[in-house]
């Protein structure tokens, strides 16, 4: 059994980076805490088989779209038992645990909003697209109905030439002016 103590820099402070850290640390059944600290860092004490510690390093190196960390230091030592469980210190003030799963939930979100952003900008993109072929058809149709006007205009004219002649003929017969 050995001891990590790491010192955890980058945008990690009210991000939900503790919780996400507590959880890893679960998962690779460590004890120890995690603590803000007043410079920005934050503190990690873990105590498991060595392993498992340095997977866990490398998957508290997060970065992404709320949390990135910038650099981990890090020492081992010799583990106390001090730990029952993994688990956050607190200063008085500092938000609880259902603040820190808030704030994952809140990235959950954004990360659904940007898929969605994506999803309407390439529907927007296929509309575009699709409403240009409309507006080509529009334009041939439009073209086609004014050729099949100037093909018809000279039939209908001498047609209604005829009707015109065979009203005054009729006109004629029954004797209107």
């Amino acid at each position: 059994m050995k001891r990590l103590t790491a010192h955890v820099s980058g945008k990690i402070q009210r991000a939900g980076y503790r919780a996400r850290v507590i959880d890893m640390a679960r998962a690779f059944s460590l004890r120890g805490t995690i603590q803000n600290l007043n410079d920005g860092r934050v503190k990690v004490i873990a105590e498991g088989e060595e392993n498992d510690l340095e997977r866990f390093l490398k998957a508290i190196d997060i970065k992404n779209t709320v949390i990135h960390v910038s650099s981990i230091s890090r020492e081992y030592s010799e583990a106390t038992g001090d730990f029952e469980s993994f688990y956050k210190l607190v200063e008085p003030g500092e938000t609880d645990s259902r603040l820190d799963q808030g704030v994952v939930v809140l990235k959950e979100i954004l990360g659904a909003i940007k898929d969605m952003n994506a999803d309407i900008k390439d529907m927007n993109t296929n509309l575009g697209g699709k409403m240009d072929q409309m507006l080509e058809k529009q334009d041939q149709t439009i073209e086609e109905v004014r050729g099949l006007r100037q093909e018809i205009q000279p039939g209908v004219t001498v047609q209604l030439r005829h009707v015109q002649e065979d009203i005054r003929a009729i006109k004629e017969r029954l004797g209107m002016p």
